[in-house]
């Protein structure tokens, strides 16, 4: 008897050391199958909508734009149980806060501003831009899987000019969700069951999902060694392009990066790439022999 309760303990004993590891593994792979389902079912709705530009009315007194956009938009071709308007948010499961990647714990942002204070007003270069003080109230829904997800929306967006030089990178979000893949149950952190969709551009739109990574590489990463880097980090990761690395900007309180020059994998040339600022927004031509940008790795 005495040995079959010393078996019984030390089987207790090490259920109790490995179910939570086994259950969190459960939960990552669970949150992930969601994600990219969650992503590939937005991706061919943004697909079937016209122009994603020009919805709802934006004044002094009005702010109708991310919920028209949704009811009267996204709802025409994906699935939705409920539309929450910004004053009822946490009614489509929305949560009030949540831990960002940074272990920081944020509030749900309830505008455009309040999501990127960088669409609140434009360097001095750029004064009058289309985007300048365009702060829309953000709308909520819920979808018929389950997940809760919160929309901000920028009604003046603009299409693909293909450009080589700088340029602000404000202009081209046309729609960002900020998704919660369990609605209002835990553990509501970023890179777990929280993760946000940026889709670019009213036509011909381009719609990223990525994951970042906790952590970013050293400064003084060279370009010939990011790919190397990220693999090494993450077997799944990789460097995010430049859309992927510009929806990390838009969601800075997300990801917990508010400063800095990052490296993207999109080429211009045969001597420079695609890098963003998350100081302003601004995307800019850097030569691959830079050795002072940063590298934050992704997955998709």
């Amino acid at each position: 008897m005495a040995e079959i309760l010393l078996s019984l303990t030390i089987i207790g004993v090490v259920a109790a050391i490995t179910l939570p590891s086994l259950t969190g593994n459960i939960n990552e792979r669970t949150w992930n199958t969601q994600r990219k389902a969650l992503y590939a079912r937005i991706s061919q709705a943004i697909a079937l909508m016209p122009a994603l530009n020009g919805y709802g009315t934006l004044d002094d007194t009005t702010d109708t734009a991310a919920e028209t956009f949704v009811t009267a938009g996204l709802s025409k071709v994906l699935k939705i149980n409920n539309i929450c308007d910004n004053e009822h948010l946490g009614d489509c499961g929305m949560v009030s806060s949540y831990t960002n990647l940074a272990a920081s714990g944020k509030s749900l942002p309830q505008t455009l501003f309040q999501l990127n204070s960088c669409f609140e007003s434009a360097p001095a270069s750029t004064v009058g831009e289309s985007w300048e003080g365009l702060d829309t109230k953000a709308a909520a829904f819920e979808t018929q899987n389950g997940e809760s997800i919160a929309l901000y929306y920028n009604p003046n967006c603009v299409g693909n000019m293909q450009e080589k030089v700088s340029h602000w990178t404000q202009p081209k979000m046309c729609a960002n969700f900020i998704y919660d893949l369990n609605g209002n149950k835990g553990p509501n952190t970023v890179g777990k069951d929280i993760g946000f969709i940026t889709v670019f551009y009213p036509t011909d739109s381009i719609v990223v999902a990525p994951l970042p990574l906790t952590h970013n590489a050293s400064s003084s990463i060279q370009y010939n060694d990011i790919n190397k880097y990220c693999l090494n980090q993450d077997s799944e990761s990789r460097v995010p392009n430049i859309n992927e690395l510009t929806s990390l900007f838009y969601n800075q309180d997300l990801v917990g990066i508010y400063s800095g020059d990052y490296w993207s994998s999109s080429v211009i040339s045969a001597t420079e790439v695609w890098s963003q600022r998350f100081y302003l927004g601004s995307r800019y031509n850097a030569p691959r022999t830079h050795s002072g940008l940063n590298l934050r790795c992704v997955k998709r």
